[in-house]
């Protein structure tokens, strides 16, 4: 991710590009391996897999948003193959395939500048445009459709469970009210909501970021997706394949956190039971790695702040 002042709009850098494909380990045999990237985004850890993998070594890619399908497609590339889908898919997709372990995956959450900058999606307040967000414009209810007939409960539950914002109730009342005067159809129309509703902001940061990420991440159900995609993931790497997972929200994170922790980690059977060591359980996966980006990285990127990280491998026999 990138701000909008420092490069220009639609331009997109890759947040932790290298660190997340070092990550992988793609070192003598591994290169041969098969791989997924699951946010192709704009290709920037795609292209950095690439070129590290050998002649034999295969690289499936994900992403839900038909331009970065377009950008995908414009990779000639016979190693390399895109799916219109989200990542949550790759054991069905991968299946059908013939393919059921892989030797490493890479997942990028959250949305790339380009989705960010451009008006006519209606992820930013920051210009006005459709009160859109879906990152599927092909599919699915856009923000504004579900705005126009959520009940107040249900906006007020998304708005604090998603958006982590201490005004839920206050901002799904005053939408509620809104709605009843005008539709609500576009971004800045939607913020300006908001703002009124919210008495009190972090400074420095506008009133409405937390109920737009809130709306976005429901929409796009990123969080259902995230579930599923981790266990999908486990499922499919091989013993020693090892998994790199970039978050940029403390929500996305805590589950990351969780679920690698979940697989490190096993219970011990009383001390005092007469079992062999051999006979213990064993982790089924091993924390690698956590990252941050480099102070370096956030001065050329501010928007690659809240990124962090996280890399575990696969222990063991296969899933």
């Amino acid at each position: 991710m990138t701000d909008s002042m420092t490069v220009p709009a639609f331009q997109h850098r890759t947040v932790l590009l290298d660190e997340a494909v070092d990550a992988l380990n793609l070192e003598g045999a591994r290169a041969s391996g098969i791989y997924i990237d699951g946010t192709f985004g704009r290709g920037g850890h795609s292209r950095l897999l690439l070129s590290r993998l050998g002649p034999q070594g295969r690289l499936f890619a994900f992403d839900k948003d038909p331009q970065a399908i377009a950008t995908a497609e414009q990779i000639d590339d016979p190693r390399f193959a895109i799916v219109h889908d989200s990542f949550a898919t790759m054991h069905d997709a991968l299946a059908a395939r013939g393919i059921g372990q892989v030797d490493g995956i890479l997942l990028d959450l959250g949305i790339s500048s380009p989705q960010v900058d451009d008006a006519s999606r209606g992820f930013s307040f920051r210009n006005d445009g459709p009160l859109d967000m879906r990152m599927d414009t092909t599919r699915g209810m856009s923000a504004a459709e579900w705005i126009a007939t959520a009940e107040q409960p249900q906006l007020e539950k998304v708005i604090r469970d998603y958006g982590e914002e201490r005004y839920a109730f206050q901002i799904a009342k005053a939408i509620v009210a809104r709605r009843a005067v005008e539709p609500i159809s576009s971004t800045r129309q939607f913020a300006a909501i908001v703002a009124g509703a919210v008495k009190g902001w972090e400074k420095g940061k506008d009133p409405a970021t937390r109920t737009f990420q809130a709306v976005r991440i429901f929409i796009n159900k990123e969080l259902e997706d995230l579930e599923a995609g981790l266990t999908a993931a486990y499922g499919m790497l091989a013993p020693g394949a090892r998994i790199s997972v970039i978050s940029f929200h403390s929500l996305e994170d805590r589950m990351v956190k969780q679920f690698l922790a979940s697989k490190a980690k096993v219970e011990q059977p009383d001390r005092r039971l007469p079992i062999r060591a051999v006979d213990l359980p064993q982790p089924l996966m091993k924390l690698i790695d956590k990252i941050k980006p480099s102070q370096a990285e956030v001065q050329e990127n501010p928007r690659a702040r809240s990124a962090v990280l996280r890399v575990a491998e696969r222990l063991g026999a296969p899933a």
